[in-house]
C-alpha cells in the first residue's frame, strides 16, 4: 500500500486559545495516542489537504516530529462544516511487527446483468473489518458485479482479498445483492387491497347497525 509522511510540529499548550491560534496560522491541531503516551501536535492544514483527498482508516502515514518518526493511521477527525476545514484530527500509532484491526472500503465495480433486466442493486456493506500487518493494509477492495444476476448475491467469504488479510466479518454476511423490485411492488398492491376490502367490510357493518 502507498503510505504518505506528514510534517508533524510538537505543541504544548493545549487550551482552546492557543488551538484557535494554531487554526488561524493554517495548522490543524491533532494528537497521536496507542501504545505509548500521547503526543499533542498539530500539522500544516495546505500540506494534509494537498495529500489525503479523502479520510479513511485504511491510509497509513509517517509522521515526522522532531527527531522522532511514528506510524499511524487516521483514527477519528473533527470538522467545521461551515468552512469546510478540519478543526482536530486523531491518530492512532501502530506497533511495526504487529497486527492491527482496521476498516476497508468495498468497491464495486462494473454493470450487473440482473440490473439490465430490470433487478435492483443492494450494496450492503460499504466496509470490512480486517486483521493484518500495517504494511499489508488494502487501499480497498474491489468486486466485479458484471455477472451477478437477479436473485444472486455476493458474501464476504467471496471477496478477493489476499492471503496476508483476515477478514474480521462473517463469512456468510452479504455484501451486494440483486432484488426483484416487482415481486415488492406486486405485494404491496396485494396487501392494499386487503386494507380496502377489509374497510369495506367495517363500513358495511356500521351501516347495519
Amino acid at each position: 500500500m502507498e503510505q504518505k509522511t506528514l510534517a508533524g510540529f510538537q505543541r504544548n499548550l493545549l487550551k482552546k486559545g492557543p488551538a484557535g491560534r494554531l487554526r488561524k496560522e493554517g495548522k490543524i491541531p491533532a494528537v497521536i495516542y496507542g501504545h505509548n503516551e500521547p503526543v499533542h501536535i498539530s500539522v500544516d492544514a495546505k500540506e494534509f489537504d494537498k495529500k489525503f483527498h479523502t479520510l479513511s482508516e485504511n491510509t497509513l502515514v509517517t509522521i515526522n516530529v522532531e527527531d522522532k518518526e511514528y506510524e499511524v493511521l487516521v483514527k477519528e477527525f473533527q470538522e467545521n462544516v461551515m468552512l469546510g476545514r478540519l478543526t482536530h484530527i486523531d491518530f492512532f500509532e501502530v506497533e511495526r511487527g504487529k497486527t492491527l484491526h482496521t476498516r476497508i472500503p468495498v468497491i464495486l465495480t462494473g454493470s450487473s446483468v440482473g440490473v439490465k433486466e430490470g433487478g435492483l442493486l443492494e450494496h450492503r456493506l460499504h466496509e470490512i473489518d480486517i486483521e493484518c500487518f500495517p504494511k499489508d493494509i488494502p487501499e480497498k477492495i474491489e468486486v466485479d458485479i458484471s455477472q451477478l444476476k437477479v436473485g444472486e448475491s455476493i458474501h464476504i467469504s467471496d471477496l478477493p482479498v489476499p492471503d496476508s488479510v483476515k477478514i474480521l466479518n462473517f463469512l456468510e454476511q452479504s455484501v451486494v445483492s440483486i432484488t426483484t423490485f416487482k415481486a415488492e411492488v406486486v405485494e404491496t398492491e396485494e396487501e392494499e387491497e386487503e386494507v380496502i376490502e377489509g374497510e369495506e367490510v367495517d363500513e358495511a357493518a356500521d351501516s347495519e347497525e
